[in-house]
Formats: C-alpha cells, structure tokens, sequence
C-alpha cells in the first residue's frame, strides 16, 4: 500500500507549521486562478517566448512522485524563464489511447460478473482459506476449486503480492469509492474520471500550466482526432511516404488479437522483435530404427531413440520427415557443425508442420512458429504429435545442412533455455567458445554426461571455417585458452570470449569453406542464410528478444501480419532525423548519445491495432492508430486547443472561437500549420489567423522533458515526425531526459509499498516541501531521490524564514540607511554572485544547484552578514556593540530570494513579495533580479580571506590543546582568568624569493595548457632547499585546476585594510579564546626573536599570529 500520509488539519501541534504553509498555497493558487496568471496568449509581433512541455500521463490511475519528478523539470524551467521576462508556456494534456484502459475495464467488467456489481460475493484471502476445504486428492484438486475464493499461496511468488490481485482491489486502492468501481467496466468512465483529478493534484502542486489548453485523447475528442488524421494523412501523403502497408514481424498478443505495442504491455516494455535463421537438422530414423532396440547404445539404460521410434509416434508421424530445428544468429558457421545441443530436462514437443515434415522444439517456439505461418494452419493451431524430455534426445543421429559430417549427434549442454530460441542449439566449437567448452567437457567427463565417446571424439578438433585476423582460423579455441576458461562454469569469461569471438567473426572474418569461400562474412552471411532457405534446410523464425505480457494478462509472441506502419530506419528519414538532433539542446551527452544508437537501430514501427481506444486511420477506419503513434507531434496541437474547445477536455463544446470539429478539415490544419492555401472553410477568417498567429508564435517547441527511458521510443519518433511534417524552422529546440525516481534510495514500487502519490504528497508536505525535495532529488541520467527528510526539513525551512521575514520588516525602522559598511558590501556582493550562480543553475536545468544558490547560499550570506552587524546570544558578547543590519540590503535580501526561489517554490514566494513585501502585483508577473554593477569579486575574496584566517587559528589551537590532552590524559580545561588576551596577526607584503624563483622556472614547463614533466631540469640547484618540491607540487595541483591565472598569486584586495576593517569580526569570533585585543604587523617590521620566529612563515593571503 501507499506510503500513509499525515493529515494537513488543524490540531496536532506539529502540523501546525505545515498547516501555515498549507494556508499561504491555498491563498496563492485562488489569487493565480482569479488572476489568470498562468494563461498565456501569442502576439501579433514577434516577441521572446518559451514553450515546454511534458509527455502527457496516461490516464488509468491518480498521477505519482515518479510523474512529478519529470514534470518539475518542466515546471522550474518554465516558470524560470518566465521570470526571464518571456512568454513561457506550459500546456498539459492527457493521454487515454490504447490497451490499458481498455483492458482494465475488460477485467472488471469480468469481476463484476463474478462477484456482483459491489464486489459482495467477494470473500477475503484469510476468510477463504478458513472456508475452502482442502481438495480431496490432487487429481480432483481443479474441478472442486470455487472460483469465487482465493487459495492461500506460500513461498516467493505470495511473498512479492501485495494482495490486489483484482482489478477492482487495484481501484480501491486508488481511492475509488466501492459503489463506483463497476462503472470503470465502461472505458469511456475512465476519461472523465482520472484526467479531472489529475488536473486538481497538479493545481494542488502549483503548476504554471495554461489549463484552457488541455485535452484528453482517442476519438472521444474530436478536435483532436481530426489533428491526429490530419498528421497521418500527411505522413501518409508525404512525398517519400511515410506509412507504408504489408506484411512484417510484431509482438502480438493472442488474447487481444492484435499487436501489443509498448505502451500496451504490462510487462516487456522497449522489447523489441529477434530474428533467427531457424536450421533444420534431420534426425536419420531409419539409421535409428536399423539397429535393435536391445543393441543401441543406452543413455541411463534407455535405448537411444527408443522415444521417437516407439510404434506410437511412428504412427503419428505417417512417415513424416522429423527435424530438430535449432534457432541460430550465425547462419555462416552452419559449415563448421559437429553436433547439436538440448537441455536433457527441458520439456520438447513433436509438431506436425505439413503433410510431410514434423519440427522437434519447445511448445513456446512452436507456438511463435505457429503465429508466422509456419505450420500450414491457420495462426495459433498447433498439431502435436508428442512430448518428450531433452534426455529422450541424447545420442540420436542427425544430419545437419553444410556441415563437414554426414552424421553428427544430439549431445547434452547446461543452460539451454526454454525462454529462448527453440531450445535446440546447433554447436560449432570452431567459432562459438560455449560450444568448445562443453564438448572439451564431455570428453572429460563422458560417464558423468552419459554420453559414448564416438559421439564427440571424432568431431574434435574442430575444423576451421572462418580466418580472423587476431583469433586466426579457430577463434573459439584461441578465446578460450586466452582467457583460461576450464569448464561450462566460467560463465562471466564465457561471455566475454563470446562477445570478443562473434564481433571478430562478423566484422573481420572470410569465409573458408563452401560455395562461399573467400567472402568476407559480413558479406557472405545474408548469402548463406538465403541459400539455406532456398533449399528447404532452413527458414527465417521470429520471437520477442525477451518476455512480453500483455496488459491482458497473456504471453506475447511474434507474428507476421499485415500492418500500417511508420518506416523509421529508411536511410533519407533518418538523415534528416540526424540533422534535427544534430541542432538540439540536449542538456548531457549521455542522452545525445542514447539518441543517435537509437536512431541507428531503430526500423519499421506498427502504428496500427484493431481494438483498444484512440483515432481510427483515417483512409483504412478497421484499424486504430496505436498510443505511441498519435503522440509525436501533439505538442503543436496545444498552440490552437484553447480556440476549439477551452473549457472541455473532450471538446464536447467548442471553445472561444466557436469552430465546430468537423470544420477543422486537413486544408485547414495545413492552414494553421504548414503554410498551405486559404481553405474554403466556415471558419471566419479571423479566427484561422487567429490560431494561425498562435501556432507561428509558440512553435517551435523550446523543450521537451521526459523520463530517459522515453528515448528509445516516444522521443525518437518525436523527432521523426517533426521533420516528416514540419519545416526545419519548426523542428523542436532541446529535449532533456532524467532518470527515474528512488524514494528515500529504495525503488519506486506499489508492490513493496515504497510508493506515494502527487496527492498524498502534498498532504504530507505541502506543495511547496514537495517542490523542494524534488528540486533536491537530482538533475542526471541516473537515478533521482526523493528524501522524506528533505521534504520534512523544507517545511521546517520555509516556515522559519516566513518567520524571521515577518518579524525583521517590523523592524525596518530601526535599520541603518545611508552609505554602505564594508558588511554591507560584502552582503551586496554575495547576493549578486548567488543570484548569477542561481541563473547558471536555472539555465543548465541544474535544479539542486539552482536550490542550493537560491536558498541555502543566500541563507549562508544571511547568517554571515547577521554575525557581522547585529548582537548575538552569547553571553561572552553581552556588551559588544554592533553596526547593524542596513534597511536597504534587508528588502534587497527578502525580495531576491523570493524571486530566485519562485521557480521552486512559488506559492511561498508569492507570500514574501506579495503580503510581507507588500508589492502591488503578483510575484508571476516579476522580473529576475538584476544589478547594476558587475560583482564586486575583490570584497568577496577579502571576506573569504577573513572568515578563513579565523578558521585556521581555531583549528590550530583546537589540535594544539588535543595534542596536549593526549600527552597529560585530560580534558582541555577551559582557558584560565590569566590566558594570552592578545592575538597578535603578521601579514606579509611579498613572497619569499626562493618561491618566486621557483614559480618562475615552473611557469618554463607550462605549454598549451599542460605542464610538460621537465620540472626537475628547470629547477636545478633550487631542489637543494626542502621547501622546495613540496611548494612546487602545491603549485602544480593548484594550476592544473584553475589553470594559467594560478601562476598570478597576487591578493585581489588590501591585506591590511580588509584586517583593520574585521578586527572586531576577528575578536568576536575568537570570544572563546579571551581574545580581547587583535593586533596587525608587517611581517617586515618584527623585532623581537620570538615575533621573527612566529612571522617568519607568513605570506600574502595566509597571515601567522602569536598569543600572549
């Protein structure tokens, strides 16, 4: 279940902070939603402006942290830029197309009927296994099972159920009210129920999301159905088409009748369709049945093939021909065959494929082979003539097309699976490491294996049939003595030899044998697959590169159907496609670089189905187009939504334009979009310009933000789509990728209860705390976390600022005004380097950075500079006298850290400006803070220079009274009435002569921005003194850094100017010492044998000191 969220009410004093904040959120967004704030509208001008966007949720649930992780990207940079000054435009639709929802409803509509409209005939896991007695034996255990009751389950699989095995249990748990849940066995209930609620928890949140222009999809609107046959009739249309129609593998599920695409999956998802050359190795019966029964050889004292010549399956067979068929990726090594491979307990079956063959391979694979034709039958009959065991196999004699034997053997092999291929493996040690291994294996341990020694023997060594230019002509054998692999267990270097043998093979091997010899293989390999295949000895078997499961519920397979679809991969449109990625902003070269692998590998794309919800293609209306087809260009559809159909998420009423659907024909979105002809349209004139201009002045999009996983499909075929369509000028400008969401570092997971809504997060802290952990979470590729703590101390945070802002502005008559302290300017100073380090951070979409400038570093420049100017509770201080605060820095402060944390949280911000700042507007229609002049960087480096020389007297004297409580073994005392009470400082106006002489001779091995290594020959009898090499390797790690500028050490400020202004700083700061007096003195000016020892390692910048 969802983590429990605390209640934001009135009562428990520790909600009473996030009650506060809760109050200021809730004023915010009635005065944002009365003011229209964030409704943004287009110019006739040309004006900056800046849209993003987000890839619309699907709608079969309430939206949750992993949702808001990836929409705040959005969010933060559009409310950034914004402040920028632009015309920042959020548009957030809903996306309701395809299987899901409709197989959701299917289950319940099923559930209904079992267990009543209420669920009442429902009975609970613990009362059922009370109740259901136990079958009286296990051969009758199914027929007395009531259907209505659910049987306690043990082991892994109940330790991983979270007890909502039902579809309604699953909407219960979403919080629909049980009298509810049957109407959900209506599709069409789900878009009118979730897409609302989802709009009210992102309110909730504070989005700055121009509401009139959402939409939810499929046909059910049809404004946007005509946008979605209009883009398909262009893609269609286009002059190089781009929808094409014929027969082509796909995932597909039985139970559905249709093909599963990803986002129809429930598992599976980016699975992608493998093709096999199916070899088809015959098993010599006759040599079989030639030999008695009681004269074969024997496996664990069964006669080998005794299974397949047995009089029942001879007389299934009709004497049939009987193959093994084995599914290979490397139809070129089918020369180098010394036998094939089973599983000795996986289960095969004996399928009949025509009148006159029958296949040996598992019931998956023929279930593939069934779905591609294969078998004669009609798509997902299946005859079988068998079962048998992979031990009913050992020893049967086969004879394997081009091999270099006219007889080879089924041998035994660990880890062949039945969740891959047809769990048939066709061996050839010569090239394939793992085939090498396990036949060195079972001529060592024959007995052990249970197999004779004329069955392996003789095929080893094996016979070269590929030369490779660094594994030579037996690549197997060279990998596996290179890399020492002994046995079948060496799995990790197995799979290493594996990799480094077959790309070796495929990118530089030359055939040696056959028909084809002299070829190189990448060349001969297609050859040789249709040579096979022209003969009858082989055929092209598909199957999913991984498990499928259906939102259905069923195993997906692969089937070879007929189909509309896109055809992504085609060498000009992928050009293109390159061209557009090529121009983008994609914030990190890791997703550029998921991109362009993407686009080298991605083909042919279905984008059609028979059932489900969405748009109906609009020249062949049998098929609907699939969700992950209708969603690439919609983007362009939110620039005219408001027009059509403001107010209605269905456009069931049209909007301010008052255009009826079935006016927005394909001329006119040509109109709007692509620059076509005046239509002859109904529409008024006006109103086509009108949503003409929209269109011209928000397109092209500024960025889209998505989960990384997105690039693989969505996001490619996004770009895909927008260069088919649209002219380069209107290609998308950036797209920014983030990882997934963690939550305090464990995973995201409804089935381990490490889960949270939007909703329940904002219950438990406030949109704002929510905002500002997600902020935190992170800004890579890798995975983000959102930390209860964070979000806990953001309240804690946000409130005590609130606080501290309220109770200061009372006080402003009391503040200094007039000139500015040297405190002063340093505040100054720090606010306008933050607010330049926050605007970097915003720019680069590094939002923990942008947080960690626009709250804690400004937080940082408060406490310092309150340290500075104002009494503190220290009794040691009791009768200091301070400067004070300056009244015009403090409205400086609380007004730039509400405008750099509006971003972030703005409904918080919105309360600082507006109600403690008293502004006349909204903070939504302010601008980023600026400055009249640059950073004043000296002041800045005199302040560090100061807070750093107190650092390192207290961190000496602290080692020093550590290492004098070590040698007595007592605690430090504290200092005595008649302790040193002066601190006397010694700056230094140069450096020592023997350090510029040696920075001179380092600055010689400084070429083109690296040092060279000749340090030691330039610095000749310089190495003599000790100081020397130390300082040097300071020197060189500190260049190496910030480069060149570090062989300037010149102070940027005045020394003894920047002391004499801090002295009180100083001594306040060393209260604990009883320093009561601070002196300066020039390193230069010491007298005294026991100042010249105390000054004599002093140096500009790092300042020594003496006590007395």
């Amino acid at each position: 279940m969802a983590t429990p969220a605390q209640p934001a009410v009135d009562g428990p004093k520790s909600f009473a902070k996030l009650n506060a904040l809760r109050d200021i959120e809730i004023a915010a967004q009635k005065r944002w939603e009365s003011e229209k704030a964030f409704e943004v509208n287009s110019l006739p001008q040309k004006a900056p402006k800046f849209m993003a966007t987000f890839p619309f949720p699907y709608m079969n649930g309430r939206l949750h942290l992993g949702h808001s992780f990836s929409l705040s990207k959005v969010e933060f940079s559009v409310a950034y830029e914004k402040l920028k000054g632009k015309r920042a435009l959020f548009p957030f639709g809903f996306h309701c197309t395809g299987m899901p929802i409709k197989a959701c409803a299917d289950k319940l509509k099923k559930e209904v009927e079992l267990f009543g409209k209420e669920f009442e005939r429902y009975v609970e896991e613990e009362e059922a296994e009370e109740a259901a007695p136990p079958p009286a034996d296990k051969k009758d255990a199914k027929e007395n099972v009531d259907p209505t009751k659910i049987v306690k389950k043990h082991g892994k699989a109940n330790a991983k159920n979270t007890g909502l095995k039902y579809q309604f249990q699953i909407m219960r748990s979403m919080g629909v009210p049980n009298e509810e849940i049957h109407l959900f066995a209506n599709p069409t209930h789900w878009l009118y129920y979730f897409p609302p609620k989802a709009i009210d928890d992102l309110k909730q949140l504070g989005l700055h999301v121009d509401w009139r222009r959402s939409f939810i999809t499929t046909d059910v609107n049809p404004y946007f159905d005509s946008f979605v046959r209009w883009q398909f009739n262009t893609l269609r249309k286009h002059p190089q088409p781009k929808i094409k129609f014929g027969e082509r593998y796909t995932i597909y599920s039985p139970l559905d009748g249709q093909p599963c695409m990803d986002h129809d999956r429930a598992s599976g998802e980016g699975v992608g369709v493998q093709e096999y050359t199916g070899v088809k190795l015959q098993v010599l019966l006759d040599d079989i049945k030639a030999i008695p029964l009681e004269s074969r050889d024997k496996v664990k004292d069964v006669p080998v093939g005794k299974y397949l010549t047995s009089p029942e399956i001879l007389a299934a067979l009709k004497g049939k021909t009987l193959y093994m068929v084995a599914a290979t990726l490397r139809p070129e090594t089918m020369y180098g065959q010394t036998n094939c491979f089973v599983g000795v307990d996986l289960a095969y079956g004996i399928y009949q494929v025509n009148a006159t063959e029958a296949w040996i391979c598992t019931e998956r694979s023929a279930k593939n082979m069934s779905f591609q034709g294969l078998f004669g039958t009609a798509r997902g009959e299946i005859t079988k003539l068998g079962s048998l065991k992979g031990s009913d196999l050992i020893g049967v004699p086969l004879k394997a097309p081009l091999a270099q034997y006219s007889k080879v053997y089924t041998l035994p092999m660990e880890g062949v699976l039945a969740t891959k291929g047809t769990g048939v493996v066709t061996s050839v040690p010569s090239d394939s490491p793992d085939d090498y291994i396990t036949m060195q294996d079972l001529i060592k341990k024959s007995a052990y294996y249970n197999v004779q020694s004329k069955w392996v023997e003789p095929f080893m060594p094996p016979k070269p049939i590929i030369q490779t230019p660094n594994f030579g002509n037996l690549a197997a054998v060279a990998a596996v003595e290179k890399l020492n692999i002994k046995s079948q267990k060496d799995k990790v270097q197995l799979a290493e030899a594996k990799e480094l043998v077959y790309k070796e093979g495929f990118y530089s091997g030359v055939i040696l044998v056959g028909q084809f010899k002299g070829k190189p293989v990448q060349e001969a390999k297609p050859l040789i697959k249709e040579y096979l295949i022209a003969q009858g000895l082989a055929f092209t078997y598909c199957e999913p590169e991984g498990q499928v499961i259906s939102r259905s519920g069923d195993e997906c397979v692969v089937t070879l159907a007929d189909q509309w679809y896109m055809d992504y991969g085609e060498e000009s449109w992928k050009k293109t496609a390159l061209e557009c990625l090529g121009k983008m902003e994609t914030f990190q070269n890791e997703t550029r670089n998921a991109f362009e692998k993407n686009l080298d590998w991605l083909g042919q794309w279905a984008c059609s189905r028979s059932f489900g919800l969405g748009s109906r293609l609009p020249w062949d209306p049998t098929y609907l187009i699939e969700s992950l087809s209708d969603s690439t260009i919609y983007m362009a559809y939110y620039t005219v939504a408001h027009i059509l159909h403001e107010g209605t998420l269905d456009g069931s009423k049209p909007g301010s334009g008052n255009i009826a659907a079935a006016d927005m024909t394909d001329a006119v979105w040509d109109y709007i979009m692509l620059q076509g002809p005046a239509p002859k349209s109904k529409i008024p004139k006006a109103m086509l310009e009108k949503m003409k201009q929209e269109f011209e002045f928000f397109y092209p999009l500024d960025l889209r933000c998505s989960g990384k996983d997105l690039v693989t499909n969505h996001l490619t075929f996004f770009i895909y789509n927008h260069t088919a369509i649209f002219p380069p000028e209107k290609w998308p400008l950036g797209v920014r990728s983030n990882g997934h969401l963690l939550l305090n570092s464990e995973k995201m997971s409804k089935s381990t209860g490490n889960f949270m809504t939007l909703s329940e997060a904002i219950q438990r802290y406030g949109a704002d705390a929510t905002r500002f952990a997600l902020a935190d979470a992170g800004d890579g590729l890798e995975d983000a976390n959102f930390v209860y703590k964070t979000a806990d101390d953001a309240i804690l945070k946000l409130f005590t600022e609130k606080e501290w802002a309220e109770e200061t502005i009372k006080e402003l008559g009391t503040m200094r005004t007039g000139k500015l302290s040297w405190n002063d300017r340093v505040f100054e100073a720090e606010i306008t380097r933050i607010v330049a380090a926050a605007d970097k951070g915003y720019t680069a979409m590094l939002y923990r950075e942008a947080l960690k400038c626009a709250y804690y570093d400004l937080q940082n420049a408060k406490s310092e500079y309150r340290k500075a100017t104002i009494a503190s509770s220290d009794p040691n201080l009791a009768n200091e006298k301070y400067e004070g605060m300056h009244k015009d820095l403090i409205l400086r402060f609380i007004e730039v850290q509400a405008l750099v944390m509006a971003p972030i949280a703005p409904h918080w911000s919105e309360y600082m400006w507006s109600t403690i700042l008293k502004k006349a507007t909204s903070i939504q229609t302010a601008l980023w803070p600026t400055h009249n002049v640059p950073v004043d960087t000296s002041i800045l480096k005199g302040a560090e220079y100061v807070r750093d020389v107190v650092y390192r007297i207290r961190a000496a004297e602290d080692a020093a009274a550590r290492k004098k409580n070590k040698k007595g073994g007592k605690e430090a005392a504290a200092p005595p009435a008649d302790a040193p009470k002066t601190i006397r400082l010694y700056y230094a106006s140069s450096f020592p002569a023997w350090q510029d002489a040696a920075l001179e001779a380092l600055k010689k091995t400084w070429v083109n921005g690296a040092f060279t290594g000749k340090e030691r020959e330039v610095l000749g009898d310089l190495m003599k003194d000790k100081r020397v090499m130390p300082f040097i390797a300071m020197m060189k790690k500190t260049i190496e850094t910030v480069g060149a500028s570090g062989f300037d050490r010149r102070l940027e400020f005045q020394e003894l100017e920047t002391l004499k202004a801090n002295a009180d700083y100083i001594r306040r700061e060393l209260v604990t010492m009883k320093i009561t007096k601070v002196e300066f003195v020039a390193k230069e000016d010491v007298a005294t044998e026991e100042d010249v020892a105390k000054a004599d390692t002093a140096v500009p910048g790092v300042p020594t000191y003496r006590l007395f």
